[in-house]
């Protein structure tokens, strides 16, 4: 069964949710196009060959580009090795980039394509859940610095993404456990029935299996990843540069970033993320804003995916100056989102160092899970 998904706006595209779904990607891409840059990481090699093979059979010119893997790709080194590319194939204004891989390689080729003469058609066809649910959705692009993680960007919406879910077969359990993090990043802010699917289904993820997976494993994740999808779009349609709705997808982002940041993005994003959730929905609690339930109710629907929901207890300075540098902070002032109840995100503005401090205390005092290096380490 194939789900559509409109994300509305300035620029209208839509999400393709389904299996098999290549013959989707021309429609995306759009009349007139001549050449096409099919950028992915180095692991994927094979899949990246077969779509330049693909589209060269549907008449394109089409080139490829390989990355790094992981985070090492989103660099200004990387960036400018695309734009080379670029212009040694003389792209025009008229051409289109198709990224294939993760988040982290749908937020490089987003901002090849935001910045290459200030703007080409991309197409995203993302070969991970949280890329699925998260960064290939909404039009961020960035890269990182030293400083930290995605500081330098642009907002630059694609021409569609397809969410091929047949890409999941495939994938590390742990993985999809970590893509499970912004799954339930959704359900805590906007939809509560993704917190049920997952409470009732965690085992199945936790003990992923793949193609072998039961018809209702794949059935209740092709849910998840069109309720989550549905909510993303449903915000970046509204609000695309973060002046005011779009804030809420960053719940359990800050404190997440700064753990990503601390660990030198050797973490899995969505396990830091867990953390994060944690944390903010403790500085909730400490707020007088959500009540122990609640708060209780994160750490047990993410342990039940094997996610950490704790952090090292020697970092508070370290991670405090990583905050106050995230772009979700303007001037000294820190802001988060956090929660008045499940599905009522509010934002909280210059808390208390306190009530910071308090947060992380309740964050850091318990040990380590069992398998958190596993889930945390890349």
């Amino acid at each position: 069964m194939t789900t559509r998904v409109t994300v509305k706006g300035e620029r209208p595209y839509d999400v393709v949710v389904g299996k098999h779904l290549l013959g989707e990607l021309p429609a995306m891409i759009g009349e007139g196009v001549r050449r096409v840059l099919v950028m992915h990481p180095a692991s994927l090699e094979a899949t990246g060959e077969a779509i330049r093979e693909d589209l060269l059979a549907q008449g394109y010119e089409a080139f490829a580009c390989e990355l790094p893997d992981a985070e090492e790709q989103k660099t200004a080194q990387v960036a400018a090795f695309c734009w080379g590319v670029l212009g040694q194939a003389d792209f025009t204004r008229s051409d289109a980039i198709v990224s294939v891989g993760g988040g982290a390689t749908t937020d490089l080729a987003g901002f090849v394509a935001a910045t290459w003469l200030r703007g080409i058609t991309v197409v995203h066809v993302p070969t991970t859940l949280l890329a699925m649910v998260d960064a290939a959705v909404g039009g961020k692009t960035g890269i990182n610095t030293a400083e930290g993680k995605n500081l330098v960007g642009s907002f630059h919406p694609p021409a569609g993404v397809l969410c091929d879910l047949a890409a999941l077969e495939s994938l590390d359990r742990w993985d999809l456990v970590a893509g499970m993090a912004e799954v339930v990043k959704t359900g805590f802010i906007a939809d509560p029935e993704i917190l049920r699917l997952v409470e009732r289904h965690a085992d199945s993820f936790l003990n992923w299996k793949g193609p072998d997976a039961a018809p209702e494993t794949w059935d209740v994740l092709a849910e998840l990843v069109t309720r989550s999808v549905t909510v993303k779009a449903h915000v970046v349609g509204e609000d695309l540069k973060e002046a005011g709705l779009r804030e809420i997808l960053n719940y359990g982002h800050t404190f997440g970033h700064a753990v990503e940041l601390a660990e030198r993005y050797q973490w899995r994003h969505g396990a830091a993320v867990a953390v994060g959730m944690v944390f903010v929905a403790e500085l909730s609690r400490l707020a007088g804003k959500l009540d122990d339930d609640v708060v209780d109710r994160h750490r047990a629907i993410l342990t039940s995916l094997g996610l950490p929901t704790s952090y090292r207890g020697d970092r508070w300075e370290e991670l405090l100056a990583a905050m106050r540098r995230d772009k979700k902070s303007r001037g000294d002032l820190l802001r988060f989102v956090v929660l008045d109840d499940v599905a009522r995100p509010v934002r909280l503005e210059g808390p208390d160092p306190a009530l910071l401090a308090a947060a992380y205390a309740e964050v850091s005092k318990e040990p380590p899970a069992g398998n958190e290096t596993r889930v945390s380490l890349g």
